[in-house]
């Protein structure tokens, strides 16, 4: 309803503005030509001639009647062809701003009625201690999960490239895989193996938190959706200009539909959406790469593992 006022509103102000100056530009041919007309010589050439020049500019005045009032058709239609292209992008953005917000709505839902509903069953009557620290260890796990949410979504909206590149520095690829794999060992103590094959040591330029939680939520993707007798094993190679590091695992991987929505915000699929998280993790990822000059890609079967590769520019700085 909105975009449809604002298409109204800009096709009368784009059609008001082009006949204006249509107007203005044909008074402006009848002005020039009439002014610039020798009425002398039409006098000495006599009554004929000065019959003649009138005509002319009787002519001159129905073709530009003519040709306005073919403007009159003409430019309502082109004016509002001009507004649906100058807010097709606005209207686009709007979209995504509001999907956005539906599912930061969504997703903050569900972790404060979690802390709402344990604190208001814990005041309904007088509880053990070991009942109250239920729920307020329940309720903590809410509110990390909320505040691990907020801080994904202000990295998402907040941060710049140019931003960014102001907190960079080299960052040595391998040293930074060694914690995200010793991190997941110890946060998935009965999922399954996370293993690391390092190549030779490179170094890119970048933020080291940021291409930690990248390669880091990466990988806790795919110890989420592996069995716990799986297998997760991370790669760096370096071919020519570029730093590649790969996450394989032999989890539930995706069908090719569900892997070209992988990156976008909020997106889950539908087998996936009873495992813990908010679907931001990859649209982080992605985010991050672009802001390091990197690129990410997924390639995944349904049923046969996933394997997500990152790549950095080298560096030697």
């Amino acid at each position: 309803m909105i975009f449809r006022q604002a298409t109204i509103r800009l096709t009368v102000a784009y059609t008001v503005i082009q006949l204006g100056l249509f107007a203005v530009f044909a008074i402006g041919i009848y002005t020039f030509v009439t002014g610039t007309f020798d009425f002398d010589a039409v006098e000495f050439e006599g009554e004929g001639a000065a019959v003649g020049a009138e005509q002319g500019f009787a002519l001159l005045r129905r073709a530009l009647i003519i040709f306005y009032a073919c403007l009159l058709i003409v430019v309502p239609l082109s004016s509002w062809l001009m507004a649906r292209a100058a807010l097709k992008p606005i209207k686009a953005s709007f979209e995504r701003q509001q999907q956005f917000v539906d599912g930061a709505s969504h997703e903050m839902r569900t972790p404060l009625s979690v802390i709402q509903g344990e604190l208001e069953l814990a005041l309904t009557r007088m509880r053990t201690p070991t009942e109250y620290q239920a729920a307020i260890a329940t309720s903590l796990e809410a509110a990390i999960g909320l505040t691990r949410l907020t801080d994904d979504l202000l990295k998402l909206s907040r941060t710049t490239r140019e931003e960014l590149a102001a907190t960079f520095a080299s960052v040595d690829i391998n040293t930074a895989v060694r914690e995200v794999v010793a991190r997941a060992d110890a946060a998935h103590i009965l999922g399954p193996a996370v293993t690391a094959d390092l190549g030779r040591q490179g170094r890119v330029w970048g933020s080291e938190e940021l291409i930690s939680r990248a390669i880091g939520n990466v990988v806790d993707n795919s110890v989420k959706f592996s069995e716990p007798r799986g297998a997760v094993a991370v790669t760096t190679t370096a071919v020519g200009e570029t730093l590649i590091v790969q996450v394989r695992d032999d989890g539930i991987g995706m069908t090719g539909e569900q892997a070209s929505h992988a990156f976008e915000r909020f997106w889950r699929a539908d087998d996936a959406r009873a495992t813990p998280g908010h679907g931001l993790g990859l649209a982080l990822v992605k985010q991050i790469m672009h802001a390091h000059g990197g690129s990410v890609t997924i390639d995944s079967q349904s049923g046969a593992g996933t394997t997500v590769t990152l790549r950095f520019p080298l560096t030697m700085r």
